[in-house]
């Protein structure tokens, strides 16, 4: 008997192996429209989809970044500038991609644009230490999703929304963590309202990976001006060697930081040329290992694994 249902969970698992490497055909004849591609994911996804021979449209934030990108890739590759927290850009750029794909509609859409913004104790914070990663990542992703939704409805196409572990687990203080939970709540209402169009829509979880989003100089530099804003009652709560012992703590962890952006990429892939694209993907040792297992467990465990990682205060009685 045992016999039989090993040999079944194996040809369960063939099955399942076997359906997930199933691929769409003619590719080259299919629109992808990318954001964030100055640099990071997007910028590797325009030119690794560029290559396969689809017909990327890079949206950059910036003229230098567009300039690179496109000296790096085929004719067939458009770039666009794209801020998608300006409504009306975000507006013009879906009537120009319109015009551009004609009736073959949109293929592809890949959110990857993203700021990470401030990352401090939230005591430490105002509501306008929020607003950025919320409006990038939160408002500019619906709202490029709303306009371009037609174009994907036409091509029966997917959409590919990058979130992050930090929508699945809160590790720390700012606007990036709720940004990012809201994503995945969009995403899975979104998936679900598209199923009748026979539109795809698919969630990529990132662990952490070396990128200009996560750059720690960066980081630091933007929480060191906060703490010098403080009132002198948190500094005293929190100690005047707070901010090296959480740089110390920082450097401590680089260990873990995945240094290889295809992972991401491969999942877009995946989720783009698949028959069967899954509904989400991990991408990262970390995440798999640590960050998506751990968001399963009670909340006591999570606290206890993460408030390990904190700095003890100097004094949190002085209040």
């Amino acid at each position: 008997m045992l016999f039989w249902v090993l040999a079944l969970l194996l040809l369960c698992a063939f099955l399942w192996n076997y359906k997930g490497q199933l691929k769409i055909a003619d590719i080259t004849d299919k629109y992808v429209f990318i954001t964030g591609c100055d640099t990071g994911f997007g910028n590797l996804a325009a030119r690794t989809f560029d290559k396969k021979g689809f017909r990327v449209i890079a949206a950059c934030l910036t003229e230098s970044g567009s300039a690179a990108l496109k000296a790096k890739t085929s004719e067939r590759l458009h770039t666009v500038l794209l801020d998608v927290t300006d409504p009306e850009n975000v507006k013009k750029t879906a009537q120009w991609v319109k015009s551009h794909v004609g009736e073959k509609g949109l293929w592809g859409l890949i959110n990857n644009a993203g700021v990470l913004g401030v990352l401090a104790p939230t005591d430490w914070l105002t509501v306008d230490d929020y607003r950025e990663p919320i409006e990038v990542n939160l408002f500019g992703l619906i709202n490029v999703t709303l306009n371009m939704l037609p174009l994907v409805k036409k091509a029966r196409g997917r959409v590919i929304n990058v979130s992050s572990v930090g929508g699945r687990l809160a590790f720390g203080g700012g606007g990036y963590t709720p940004s990012k939970y809201a994503v995945e709540g969009f995403n899975d209402s979104l998936r679900r309202d598209m199923k009748a169009f026979g539109v795809h829509v698919s969630c990529i979880e990132p662990g952490l990976f070396k990128t200009d989003l996560a750059d720690p100089v960066k980081t630091t530099e933007k929480k060191l001006d906060i703490w010098k804003h403080l009132s002198p009652d948190i500094k005293q709560q929190y100690g005047e060697g707070y901010i090296e012992k959480s740089i110390h703590k920082l450097k401590s962890n680089t260990s873990s930081v995945n240094l290889d952006l295809s992972l991401v990429v491969e999942c877009m892939d995946h989720a783009l040329t698949s028959l069967f694209p899954k509904t989400r993907y991990t991408a990262g040792k970390d995440a798999k290992t640590f960050w998506i297992p751990l968001s399963h467990m009670p909340a006591v465990v999570q606290d206890f694994l993460l408030l390990k990682q904190k700095v003890e205060l100097a004094n949190p009685k002085a209040v």
